[in-house]
């Protein structure tokens, strides 16, 4: 279990499940393949340390097992910066893994999550006085999917959030291998009801709202109280506030190598962009640009960008239009 007598004060908190991740190393297929690299992953860790990269006070917390992937992954997090002090290490519960492979034609993504240390989570293992001081709470829905346990905790946290008047950042990340679209509509939709930033994909709401008109589904948006941040693909941000809708073109990748965590980098860009005092829509470029910095390099957060990084690419942009 992490150490709860040192009190941190991290100006975004986020939790859920990190598991192991094993890459098979060539394109015969996991049947076929002689090595694996090992990592991990998770949406809410991997914002977690792209926010402490971009020079934020970021925690993280959740259920690991205690064994080799949970305490693999506990140091990895931890080394990056971010606070993993309500983070718990438990006996008995597996830590969650996904295996992926690439074949000709398509890359594919093995889970072996069920019964993990994750899905155990419970709202006894919220720290109130954790989540209350923080400025922004960011949680996703695969929180919500992974067991029913887990999505009472996530309902929990937004529920403290809320009341404590730290505002909640939250992308649905919809993952139809974990619940059917049946089962995630109304958690997700009544979740975006209650966020301050609500970030979708378009190609997302519309399987949410049963919708391929894009300015039907914006006349949905408009409705919810949340400024909704709405990742349109390759090409352009929406942002919707106050009933307007801007478009933030997508900042164009050098070369496009791996995508995975590209939603990711997206949201700790943004969410950067927010703490600056940036309003949303040059906070959306900003996240525009750690989501094209993410996809020009494999992993599933080992790219993501620094700040200083993020500084020499706004300051050559600059330059080049001067």
């Amino acid at each position: 279990m992490g150490n709860q007598t040192e009190y941190s004060s991290p100006e975004v908190i986020t939790f859920g499940e990190s598991m192991g991740l094993f890459t098979a190393q060539d394109t015969r297929g996991l049947e076929y393949a002689s090595t694996l690299s090992k990592s991990f992953g998770g949406a809410e860790s991997n914002v977690a340390i792209g926010l402490a990269r971009l020079g934020h006070r970021a925690g993280w917390f959740g259920r690991l097992g205690n064994d080799a992937l949970g305490q693999m992954i506990y140091k990895a997090i931890r080394g990056e910066g971010v606070d993993v002090s309500r983070a718990q290490l438990s006996e008995g519960e597996p830590t969650g893994l996904m295996i992926r492979e690439n074949v000709p034609g398509k890359s594919s993504v093995h889970y072996y999550r069920k019964f993990s240390a994750a899905s155990q989570m419970t709202p006894s293992d919220l720290d109130i006085d954790y989540i209350s001081r923080a400025k922004i709470l960011h949680v996703t829905g695969i929180t919500a999917a992974i067991s029913e346990s887990s999505r009472e905790t996530l309902l929990e946290a937004v529920r403290i959030a809320k009341q404590a008047g730290v505002l909640v950042s939250f992308d649905p990340n919809l993952r139809l291998k974990l619940w059917t679209l049946q089962e995630a509509r109304p958690v997700l939709l009544s979740l975006a009801q209650e966020a301050d930033y609500f970030l979708p994909g378009l190609d997302e709401l519309k399987m949410l709202y049963e919708e391929e008109n894009t300015d039907k589904i914006f006349d949905r948006l408009k409705q919810l109280d949340a400024v909704s941040i709405v990742k349109g693909g390759p090409e352009v941000t929406y942002v919707l506030q106050r009933g307007s809708v801007e478009e933030v073109p997508f900042v164009k990748a050098d070369q496009v190598i791996d995508t995975v965590g590209a939603g990711d980098g997206f949201g700790a860009g943004f969410l950067s962009g927010i703490l600056q005092g940036l309003n949303p829509v040059q906070a959306a470029g900003i996240g525009s640009l750690t989501g094209s910095l993410m996809v020009q390099a494999v992993g599933d957060w080992e790219a993501l960008p620094t700040a200083a990084e993020v500084k020499a690419k706004l300051s050559n942009a600059q330059h080049i239009e001067r």
